[in-house]
């Protein structure tokens, strides 16, 4: 999933969690009713599910739509949620049939049916827009609606595919609200989720309550919700300061992060292994300045990964040397082993094999939020060591708008964050470099294609480590993509807020019912 998202993996369960003591006890009553406060710089692409691939959306889609699985704090196994059970029939990993509850209501006061399910996900792949989540579905044939039964017809196997229906995805719509060939418009959702969404204001709020007709997963009743969301940190971070947010999640400055204090009584503290990965993204299309593999090693060849992490996020996040990050089945090194160190005088051979003039140009475009423009000035300096490449920076501060851009392929580069839609190495593959891809770097690779195809076919995800990797190796040979750093995952609150260690994991979910006062 595009970042703006930050999750954490199949080891979810080994938090790492610094703060008061007593703290992660649930409060024993619920008699304080006031509304908490949660703070982020996340941004909603679209309400409609058909529209956004991205973590603002998707964080709210988890709590105001309802998909057919979903995921337990710490679990990385999908469990149902509007669907009493689902299973594949027969070994073959290409029908999967869930039985839909009968007891579901969308805010509209309809029931659900799995008409309605079926409408969702045919219209994803009707509409298929350019910032929707159709990649990431496109293992799906058919859809079938059999009396209480939703049948999924797959073109391949997929043993992940339980986990995509428990993603933003598989959001279930009101098939007599939504248009099923163009995006629903306004500012209002219909849906079967743990809240109801009250009032929305583009780029400032979001008013949640508790949804009284939720049947599902979600077995704890929420307090209502306000989602604030801003433009900058720095802005994130002085409505924390002055107490106008209670709970602040994506993105803090990094120089306040690294100076949180678990010492500090009036504050609590979450610090989770994160899965967010930035990668800095290459357009291969052909024409391009990037559009020569060599040109792209040479570019490689210069970054300096530990000096970005130390400088501009002081050790806030780690250097990632791979496509697949630490944590997940098959992570390697595939890039250190491929550009071991930064070397100008490879770079210059590689460069003059390719047959290019030097400096190379190129435009080089990120969304301007907290620590991105740092990190581009130094990506700027690293690549145009030695004056082989000459690079423009361009300064989005409209991420729906750099979405469109680098997906129609304005850009030669841009850097973004990536978070696991589920816990599993696949969705770090297919999205990422897969043919038709959501990074629209124009990459496509038939050997890549056969090993995301053949790591999807077994249930045992540990029989997948060796084609992961050598995946991997295929990547840091063809350069589509220069993984840059792996992140942790942050949330603060004011010592009076519960619940805060199963707000955000690995799954995708953004709990805001499990908030609470203490």
């Amino acid at each position: 999933m595009r970042s703006i998202r930050m999750r954490i993996l199949a080891v979810c369960a080994a938090l790492v969690v610094v703060g008061v003591g007593g703290w992660q006890l649930l409060p024993s009553d619920q008699q304080k009713k006031d509304p908490i406060t949660v703070g982020t710089t996340d941004v909603i692409t679209s309400l409609d599910p058909a529209g956004a691939y991205d973590a603002g959306s998707w964080a709210l889609y988890s709590n105001v739509y309802q998909s057919l699985l979903t995921f337990r704090p710490g679990s990385a196994e999908p469990v149902p949620d509007a669907a009493r059970s689902c299973k594949f029939t027969g070994p073959e990993l290409t029908t999967y049939q869930c039985v839909l509850r009968d007891d579901l209501t969308f805010s509209s006061g309809r029931k659900v049916t799995p008409a309605d399910v079926k409408f969702s996900f045919d219209r994803v792949a009707k509409i298929n827009s350019e910032l929707g989540p159709s990649p990431l579905l496109a293992v799906i044939g058919s859809v079938e609606a059999d009396g209480p039964n939703v049948v999924f017809h797959l073109k391949t196997k997929d043993a992940t595919f339980p986990s995509k229906l428990a993603t933003g995805a598989g959001a279930i719509v009101d098939s007599s609200a939504y248009p099923d060939k163009a995006l629903r418009k306004g500012n209002s959702v219909v849906g079967s989720g743990p809240y109801l969404l009250k009032t929305y204001k583009r780029g400032q709020s979001a008013v949640l309550e508790p949804n009284p007709h939720y049947r599902g997963a979600v077995t704890r009743r929420g307090l209502p919700v306000e989602v604030h969301y801003f433009a900058e940190s720095d802005q994130l971070n002085r409505a924390w300061q002055a107490g106008d947010v209670q709970v602040a999640h994506r993105e803090m400055p990094p120089a306040v992060l690294a100076k949180l204090s678990p010492g500090d009584p009036s504050i609590r503290i979450s610090e989770t292994p994160g899965a967010e990965t930035r990668n800095l993204n290459l357009n291969v299309r052909l024409g391009r300045p990037l559009a020569k593999a060599k040109v792209r090693e040479a570019a490689a060849t210069l970054i300096d990964r530990p000096a970005l992490a130390a400088s501009v996020y002081q050790g806030t996040v780690e250097p990632l040397f791979s496509l697949i990050p630490q944590g997940f089945t098959g992570h390697s090194t595939a890039f250190f082993d491929t550009y071991p160190k930064v070397d100008v005088a490879k770079a210059k051979g590689l460069l003059r094999s390719a047959g290019v003039q030097t400096p190379v140009k190129f435009t080089l475009a990120y969304r301007k939020l907290g620590a991105n423009g740092a990190e581009a000035e130094q990506l700027k300096a690293q690549l145009e060591r030695g004056d082989l490449f000459k690079v423009e920076l361009i300064a989005e501060s409209d991420w729906p708008k750099m979405q469109k851009n680098y997906a129609a392929g304005v850009y030669d580069a841009y850097t973004a964050g990536w978070i696991a839609d589920f816990p599993d190495p696949d969705n770090f593959s297919q999205p990422l470099v897969g043919t038709g891809n959501s990074l629209h770097t124009g990459y496509s690779d038939k050997s890549v294609d056969e090993i995301i195809r053949r790591t999807q076919q077994y249930s045992d995800r540990g029989r997948t480590a060796d084609d992961f990797k050598a995946l991997q190796d295929k990547v840091a040979e063809d350069v589509p993509l220069i993984p840059l750093w792996q992140g942790k995952d942050y949330v603060v609150s004011h010592r009076s807020v519960s619940g805060l260690q199963y707000l955000s994991d690995g799954t995708g979910v953004w709990r805001l019912w499990e908030l609470g006062w203490i």
